[in-house]
């Protein structure tokens, strides 16, 4: 019995089941591609803005700045985009953004939520069905005889969409609870982050107010200085005699 076999026979349910299931695999593929480039980054990005916190602020700028295309990068250049701010300033910076990036990694989520309630539900209905159309055909006369032999393949096969529900929820709650894991170390990871960044604040503030530096790509050479022309000193004269 293939695949498509099995389809067909689980009844109308398993066609919004299949769009379910689509559904999901949609959001766990691309939550997963999300989660790995994301945690393969992150700590190298968060060390090299906080070491060069610690000696230049315009460094570590420009260092956030670049790695903007991550969550953690913005997060911690949102602080650093102002010319100057106080500490609570800079604190406000941080909360607001660390809300806005952790709301964004729920994305999906709610989907997934869907997925793991209707499933089941859409299952249990498939084999409710499956059971009507089965049990339809039975007589009270017909009972303990042959003709009622093809009943129980009927029951049999009704329970199919209701395997095939619990099967696709219980995929979705998986990847699910790994996502809301993920999640919560993010929110570690955002604390400890910025109050470090919020400690080196405290101790020396950056002034961006006269800051005109731009991005400097990493293969930039720096043009050589000049050397000034050293012109050849003048000859001395000649002796006369007196």
């Amino acid at each position: 019995m293939d695949i498509l076999d099995l389809f067909y026979k689980g009844g109308p349910a398993m066609w919004p089941l299949l769009v379910l299931s689509i559904l999901s695999l949609s959001v766990i593929f691309e939550r997963l591609w999300f989660w790995l480039r994301m945690l393969t980054q992150e700590k190298q990005i968060v060390d090299r803005i906080l070491d060069a916190a610690q000696d230049n602020w315009e460094v570590a700028a420009d260092i956030a700045r670049l790695a903007s295309h991550q969550p953690i990068g913005r997060f911690l250049y949102a602080p650093l985009r102002f010319p100057k701010t106080d500490a609570e300033t800079f604190r406000l910076a941080l909360e607001s953004t660390a809300e806005d990036e952790l709301a964004g990694m729920r994305r999906g989520e709610k989907l997934l939520e869907a997925v793991i309630a209707l499933a089941p539900l859409l299952g249990l209905l498939g084999t409710v069905l499956g059971l009507i159309r089965a049990l339809r055909s039975i007589r009270i006369g017909d009972l303990g005889t042959e003709s009622t032999a093809g009943v129980t393949t009927g029951i049999g096969e009704s329970l199919i969409a209701t395997a095939t529900g619990l099967i696709v929820a219980i995929i979705s709650l998986v990847f699910y609870r790994l996502f809301q894991s993920f999640l919560v170390n993010q929110v570690k990871i955002f604390r400890k982050a910025g109050n470090e960044m919020e400690l080196l604040y405290r101790q020396s503030p950056p002034d961006f107010s006269n800051r005109t530096s731009a991005i400097v790509p990493e293969n930039f050479t720096p043009p050589r200085k000049l050397e000034k022309t050293r012109f050849p000193e003048p000859p001395e004269p000649p002796n006369t005699p007196n």
